[in-house]
């Protein structure tokens, strides 16, 4: 795995605000799913599903997730396995602007299953969602405490992956069990960063 940068981010195409499925008909849809379809993901599906997790949607820079302090703790990236117009590599979500910066390419998907304590089905994903969390940013104001608002903010962010994930008809997971320094390691986190949560997205099979 080659790491570099892209001297500008790409941009995504612009987030749908007005989907097909209700949030009820998507809290009643879903579910953790750990089996995927071969084909990939469409780039506008996983701007969509970027966008659900941290997307800026008021002008003074408030996201879709609720933040402590609108501190915005977390990072995002997309480990892309199969998405149109995107080679397979990991990418760190720009909220301003709506766009990705290549952190590495190459395939990841089997090293994060293989980090995530042989989990292997995660290999089969289209793509995953790293959540990780400068949690320095929240706590530096509220002390301790702010460890559990970085977590808080996490669960949100991850749920609105989840719930955006079934309206789109897609199948996703959320995975809590891994090594963390070899997953922060594959994201080519900072040395501030903690990986939080992995969520695997993929077609329904």
């Amino acid at each position: 795995m080659t790491r570099r940068r892209l001297e500008a981010p790409k941009a995504l195409p612009e987030p749908s605000l007005d989907g097909r499925l209700s949030l009820e008909r998507a809290l009643v849809r879903r579910r953790s799913v750990r089996r995927y379809g071969p084909d990939a993901l469409a780039l506008a599906e996983a701007g969509q599903l970027l966008w659900a997790a941290q997307g800026i949607t008021h002008g003074d820079g408030k996201r879709t997730s609720p933040s402590a302090g609108a501190l915005y703790p977390l990072d995002t990236y997309l480990v892309a396995e199969r998405v149109t117009d995107l080679e397979p590599g990991v990418y760190g979500y720009q909220a301003l602007g709506h766009g990705l910066s290549q952190i590495s390419h190459g395939r990841v998907l089997s090293g994060l299953a293989a980090a995530a304590r042989g989990q292997d089905w995660i290999a089969g994903a289209a793509a995953a969602i790293a959540l990780s969390a400068v949690t320095a940013r929240t706590s530096e104001r509220y002390g301790e405490r702010g460890r559990r608002y970085v977590h808080m903010e996490a669960g949100h962010a991850a749920q609105n992956v989840l719930l955006q994930a079934a309206a789109l008809g897609l199948a996703a997971v959320v995975v809590g069990a891994f090594d963390d320094v070899e997953i922060a390691r594959l994201l080519g986190c900072d040395v501030a960063e903690h990986p939080l949560c992995l969520l695997a997205i993929g077609r329904c099979p």
